[in-house]
C-alpha cells in the first residue's frame, strides 16, 4: 500500500499550523457492546510482510501465509487485513488485472496457487475474519509504464493514468476509472466469502512539495458543477465510497466495508469541528471527507490510523481518540483504532515508543470510550518481532482471553 511510505510520512507530514480548538468531550455511560476487534494488517506491497521475497515456490508462499495466520491466533487476535491488491494487480486469479509481481517477481505470472482463496479458507478454519485489503488508485510505485505487463489496463488506457511523486495513479476524476477499479475489486468479492472489503488511506495521493497532480482535463470535462477543484475531488471519492458500498451489499450482503483513513480529518484551526491537532488533513490534502463517511453511515467500520504517541505535541493520541469517539457516536459505523506497533522499539522514533507499555496504555485509554470497539495493529512483521516486548505487553494486559469481533 505504499503503506510504508505513508506510515513513515505520518509524523513527517505534521505541519506547523497553530490550533486553538478543543477536542470533543467523550460520551460516557452505557454498556460496551459485545465483541472486540483485534486485528493486524498483513502488507504485501514491496513484500513488506508477505511473501518474504519474490520467487518463492507455491508451497513456501503458502506455508509463510499460514504461519502469519497462526501468529494471529497465538496472539489472540481475531482478524487479518490481507493486502490483496497493492498496486492495481491481484493476489487471486483476477478477471481484470494481472497477478501481482510480489509473488513471482514478474507481474502477470501465475504463482501456481490462489493466495486469497487460501487465506479465506485457512483464516476461517482458525476462527479469524479475513478482511480483503485493496488500494483503489495506485498503479505502480514507479513512473515507467513500460515496466507494467503489456496486458495491464493502465497500458491499454494510458489516459487513465497520472504520474505524480514518483508513482503512477489512476485518475479518480474519470468515471471510467471509478467503474473499473470497482469492477476489479468486486471480482474478488464475487469469488470469495471475504468478511470485509477494506480500503487503506490512499485516495488522491499525499501531497508532494512542488508537484501538481495533473487532472486539469478531467476537471474541465466533469467538474463544471463544482466551485473548486478540491470540492470536485472530494465528490469523486465520495462517489467511490458510496458506489462500492452499494455494490458490496448487492453481491454479498453480509460482507462489511471498512476504511482506514489518515488519523486527522481537519485541524480545529481550519474547522471548528476538527481535532485539536496540527497535522496534515485528509479532507484538504487527500480529498477524503472521512468524517462525513462515518456520520452518514456510508461504511460499516472506520479505522483511523492514530499513529502518534500519547502526548505528541502536534497529534496527541489522547486527544484523537475522544474526537473520533464523538464522530462515531450515534452512527451505524463502528470505530476501531489503528495502532502503530511498527514504531514500538524503533530507535528512530520518539522516546515514548521506547517504552514497552506505550501501546498498552493506548488500549487502556480507549476503554474509556464505548464507541471504540477494538484495535488494528500495523503490521504483521511487527507482531512477530515483538520489539521491546510491546506486543507481548498488549496481550498480557488486554488479550488474556480470546474474543470474537463485533457482530
Amino acid at each position: 500500500m505504499g503503506r510504508l511510505t505513508r506510515r513513515a510520512f505520518a509524523l513527517a507530514a505534521l505541519s506547523a499550523f497553530t490550533t486553538t480548538g478543543a477536542t470533543a468531550a467523550p460520551r460516557q455511560g452505557g454498556h460496551r457492546a459485545s465483541g472486540e476487534m483485534r486485528g493486524m494488517w498483513l502488507a504485501t506491497v514491496a513484500n513488506r510482510d508477505w511473501p518474504s521475497r519474490t520467487g518463492l515456490s507455491a508451497a513456501a508462499q503458502r506455508a509463510e501465509l499460514i504461519a502469519w495466520l497462526d501468529l494471529a491466533v497465538r496472539n489472540k487476535l481475531n482478524a487479518v487485513f490481507f493486502q490483496v491488491r497493492p498496486t492495481a494487480d491481484a493476489l487471486w486469479p483476477s478477471s481484470y488485472e494481472p497477478w501481482s509481481q510480489v509473488l513471482t517477481g514478474t507481474q502477470g505470472k501465475a504463482p501456481g496457487w490462489d493466495p486469497l482463496g487460501t487465506a479465506v479458507t485457512e483464516a476461517h478454519a482458525r476462527g479469524l475474519e479475513l478482511h480483503a485489503w485493496f488500494n483503489p488508485y495506485r498503479v505502480a510505485t514507479h513512473t515507467d509504464r513500460t515496466r507494467l505487463v503489456a496486458s495491464h489496463p493502465a497500458r491499454k488506457n494510458p489516459g487513465w493514468v497520472v504520474a505524480y511523486g514518483g508513482k503512477l495513479y489512476y485518475n479518480p476524476g474519470l468515471p471510467a476509472v471509478r467503474a473499473f477499479v470497482q469492477d476489479a475489486m468486486m471480482d474478488a468479492v464475487k469469488k470469495y466469502p471475504v468478511d470485509a472489503v477494506h480500503f487503506d488511506d490512499y485516495f488522491y495521493p499525499y501531497p508532494v512539495a512542488g508537484q501538481t497532480f495533473d487532472d486539469e482535463a478531467a476537471y474541465d470535462t466533469y467538474g463544471g458543477a463544482f466551485s473548486t477543484r478540491a470540492a470536485w475531488r472530494r465528490d469523486n471519492i465520495d462517489k467511490l465510497v458510496l458506489e462500492t458500498a452499494a455494490r458490496i451489499k448487492s453481491v454479498r450482503p453480509g460482507t462489511q466495508f471498512g476504511i482506514s483513513p489518515f488519523g486527522v480529518w481537519r485541524n480545529a484551526s481550519s474547522d471548528s469541528r476538527g481535532s485539536d491537532t496540527r497535522a496534515l488533513q485528509s479532507y484538504d490534502d487527500i480529498h477524503a471527507d472521512t468524517r462525513k463517511w462515518v456520520k452518514e453511515g456510508w461504511i460499516d467500520y472506520v479505522v483511523p490510523q492514530l499513529y502518534w504517541h500519547i502526548g505528541n505535541s502536534a497529534a496527541d493520541y489522547a486527544k484523537l481518540v475522544p474526537w473520533w469517539a464523538e464522530v462515531a457516536q450515534g452512527s451505524r459505523t463502528r470505530l476501531y483504532l489503528g495502532e502503530a506497533l511498527y514504531r514500538a522499539g524503533d530507535p528512530a522514533q520518539a522516546a515514548a515508543w521506547q517504552d514497552a507499555a506505550e501501546l498498552s496504555r493506548h488500549l487502556t485509554l480507549a476503554k474509556k470510550y464505548p464507541q471504540a470497539r477494538g484495535h488494528v495493529l500495523f503490521a504483521a512483521k511487527d507482531v512477530k518481532a515483538n520489539r521491546i516486548g510491546a506486543m507481548a505487553r498488549v496481550v498480557a494486559d488486554h488479550y488474556k482471553q480470546p474474543a470474537k469481533p463485533p457482530a
